[in-house]
C-alpha cells in the first residue's frame, strides 16, 4: 500500500483501476511508504526523479506514462522507446550490474519478483520496488502502481483502460472470425524448453483468441518442460523464435508434431516477439500479431 498524509490507498491486482485528482498530481511530492509485491515496506522522500528499471516492460510502462525523462538507466534488454533504447545498460535479468547501479545514484529501481538482487541494493541503501510480471492481470497492476510512483495515478488509470480496450478489440475480431474450436498451441519461451502456460500474460492472450494450450494449469505460468511432454500433446501449431523454428524436426520425436510436420509454426522477428513476451503496454500489439499468425496457418 502508499500511505501519503495519513491516507491509505488499496493497491489491488486486477484490472480495478483507481485515479488520483489532477489537483493532487500537481501538489509537492512528499514522502510515501509502499508495499510492493514482496510485502515489503519502501520508504521515498518524493516522487522519484531517477528511476532505473531492471525488467523491459517496466521501461515501456514508465514512458507510457510520459516519465522517460526520469529513468537514468535500464537493463541490457530495454530498447524501446528509442529514448530509453539510448540510456546506459546495467545488465539483463539475471546478470544485473550493482557498481554502476549504485554510482548513478538512483532515487528507486523497478524489477520483478525474479529477479533476486533487493537484499544487496537494500544493504547498499538503494531503495528497490518489486512487481509481478507474470499474468495478464500484472500488467494493469504495473502500469497502476509505477503511475501511483510517479504521481500520474490519472495517466495509468486512461493507460490501463487504452490496454484492455485494445486487447478486448482483438479478441473480439478474433472470435468473429473463428469457426469451431480454436487450435491446440504451445508457445515456446525458450528452448528449456520453458513454455507460456495459461495462467501466463501470453497464455491469457492466446486463451482470448480461442487458442487451447496443451500446458495445464497446475504447472505454472512458465513452466521447464520434458520435451516428452510436447511430443504427447501434439499441438496444432507451434509460437517458436526464428532461430529455434529452424531445426525443431531434428529435436527427438518432434517430426511426428502435427504441427512440425504441416509447417504450422508462428515465428516473428524481435522487433514484433518483444510486443508478445513483454507485459507491458503493447500486450495489445502482440496479442494482434498472435491471431493474424494463428488465421494465416491454424487447421
Amino acid at each position: 500500500m502508499i500511505c501519503r498524509r495519513g491516507a491509505t490507498y488499496a493497491l489491488a491486482l486486477g484490472l480495478l483501476l483507481g485515479a488520483g485528482s489532477q489537483a493532487a498530481q500537481a501538489a509537492p511530492a512528499e514522502s510515501a511508504v509502499l508495499r510492493d509485491d514482496l510485502r515489503r515496506e519502501v520508504t521515498l522522500p518524493r516522487y522519484p526523479r531517477r528511476i532505473i528499471t531492471l525488467l523491459p516492460s517496466f521501461t515501456e510502462t514508465v514512458c507510457a506514462l510520459g516519465a522517460c525523462d526520469r529513468l537514468v538507466a535500464t537493463d541490457r534488454y530495454s530498447n524501446w522507446p528509442m529514448q530509453a533504447n539510448a540510456l546506459p545498460k546495467v545488465g539483463g535479468f539475471e546478470d544485473a550490474d550493482i557498481e554502476p547501479i549504485v554510482s548513478l545514484k538512483p532515487d528507486l529501481i523497478l524489477l520483478s519478483r525474479s529477479q533476486r538482487i533487493t537484499n544487496r541494493l537494500h544493504e547498499l541503501g538503494v531503495a528497490s520496488f518489486v512487481l509481478n510480471a507474470e499474468s495478464y492481470a500484472d500488467v494493469a497492476h504495473s502500469v497502476r502502481i509505477i503511475g501511483e510512483i510517479l504521481g500520474l495515478s490519472d495517466r495509468a488509470a486512461h493507460l490501463s483502460e487504452r490496454i484492455e480496450q485494445a486487447v478486448r478489440e482483438v479478441g473480439e475480431s478474433a472470435s468473429a472470425q473463428r469457426h469451431g474450436d480454436g487450435p491446440t498451441v504451445y508457445f515456446e519461451v525458450d528452448r528449456g524448453p520453458y513454455a507460456a502456460g495459461p495462467s501466463s500474460f501470453i497464455g491469457e492472450l492466446l486463451a482470448r483468441l480461442g487458442a487451447r494450450n496443451i500446458v495445464t494449469e497446475d504447472l505454472g505460468p512458465f513452466p521447464k518442460l520434458n520435451p516428452e511432454y510436447v511430443v504427447h500433446h501434439n499441438p496444432e501449431v507451434i509460437f517458436i523464435s526464428p532461430v529455434d523454428a529452424t531445426d525443431l524436426s531434428e529435436r527427438p520425436g518432434w517430426e511426428q508434431i502435427r504441427a512440425v510436420k504441416e509447417h504450422r509454426l508462428c515465428s516473428f522477428p524481435p522487433d514484433v516477439r518483444d510486443t508478445i513476451v513483454r507485459p507491458g503496454p503493447r500486450v495489445a500489439q502482440g496479442m494482434r500479431a498472435m491471431a493474424d499468425c494463428l488465421a494465416r496457418v491454424a487447421p
